[in-house]
């Protein structure tokens, strides 16, 4: 088994991410290591319920669990406020006190609401994380964001909570089609992009299915030593949100639908070292490096949407502030910093 562990700001909240083929089948007594709770609720969504809840629910009740089950529709558009409301409403009539818990079971949309809601409820619960998809084992399960998308923009109402306890078994993803696996190698290639040139040349030297525990804990790893470093994005955080800022933009555009997150990052990725390169910001290459890659891994590289609409909705990102958007740009691959860029520039720079 291996084990990553962080350290965050308040000693209660550290917490270990364990990663091991088969380990699945243990959540009960994996949770009662690290929580005294008597009842649990796990979360999760029509497609993943399918394959894993009665597993997990069998587990946690044989470890002497109450437990029960919510389940919302699959996809980025549940992840709003009259979900979570619903799982509050299940919690209540649980009858789920301060001392008891949320199992969050799946991609990135449930590890987001059901530790927002986690995080809310009755002012703040222990929470699990149970990633399923390739996209929340490397990225969104681990440093505590949580929240929901609401008509404005995505992730603009949530809260930072970190989880008791990460669960990454690998062998959840031979159950998800290509499609999502793509998906989540968009942020596999960001962490290469911005803080490891090493990981960057692993993935374009060898399939990263291949080495996939390898490439996960490697992942953990770096946003672990980054979130030790800045639990609540004050700063070097931000170089996580490396082609996100656009790739959100992105993702409004389509209304949630049509183009997955992975896919919008990867575009995004393109899109701001393509203008930081041209701006002679960048590394002359660096660009046609990451084209190659996402094309490697069955991801997008471009897009026909209006350099316009896209900045304008980057002024209604959580990251605008002031006048001004922190854009994350890289000097090369495996080195990054963040460019504070006024709104009003912002449309031309991506346009160069």
């Amino acid at each position: 088994m291996r084990t990553v562990k962080v350290q965050t700001h308040t000693p209660r909240n550290a917490y270990d991410i364990i990663i091991e083929r088969g380990l699945i089948k243990n959540v009960g007594s994996l949770v009662k290591n690290v929580s005294s709770a008597s009842k649990v609720t796990v979360i999760t969504d029509s497609n993943v319920e399918k394959i894993y809840a009665e597993g997990v629910v069998s587990s946690l009740k044989e470890s002497g669990f109450d437990t029960s089950l919510f389940v919302f529709p699959a996809g980025e558009k549940s992840k709003t406020l009259s979900t979570v409301s619903d799982m509050y409403d299940h919690m209540v009539n649980f009858r789920m006190s301060r001392k008891d818990i949320v199992v969050a079971l799946g991609g990135g949309v449930t590890g987001d609401m059901a530790g927002f809601a986690a995080a809310s409820y009755m002012r703040g619960i222990d929470f699990v994380q149970i990633p399923t998809s390739l996209l929340a084992q490397v990225d969104s399960s681990v440093g505590g964001k949580t929240g929901v998308n609401i008509k404005q923009g995505k992730n603009l109402v949530g809260a930072f909570h970190q989880p008791i306890l990460v669960i990454i078994d690998p062998d959840t993803l031979k159950t998800l089609p290509d499609y999502y696996i793509n998906d989540g190698m968009a942020e596999v290639i960001k962490y290469g992009c911005i803080k490891d040139s090493e990981l960057f040349k692993t993935l374009e030297d060898k399939n990263a299915l291949d080495i996939i525990e390898d490439v996960i804990e490697q992942c953990v790893s770096i946003k672990r030593d980054v979130v030790n470093r800045d639990e609540k994005e004050a700063g070097e955080r931000m170089l996580l949100n490396f082609g996100h800022t656009l790739g959100h933009s992105l993702e409004k555009i389509y209304n949630f639908e049509g183009l997955s997150h992975g896919q919008a990052v990867a575009i995004g990725m393109v899109m701001i070292t393509a203008a930081s390169e041209n701006a002679g910001i960048t590394e002359k290459g660096t660009t046609v490096k990451i084209i190659s890659l996402c094309k490697k891994y069955g991801l997008p590289v471009e897009d026909k949407a209006d350099k316009e609409e896209i900045a304008a909705i980057c002024a209604g990102d959580k990251k605008a502030g002031s006048g001004s958007v922190n854009l994350v740009l890289l000097t090369k691959i495996g080195e990054s910093f963040t460019k504070k860029t006024p709104l009003s520039e912002l449309e031309e720079f991506i346009s160069i």
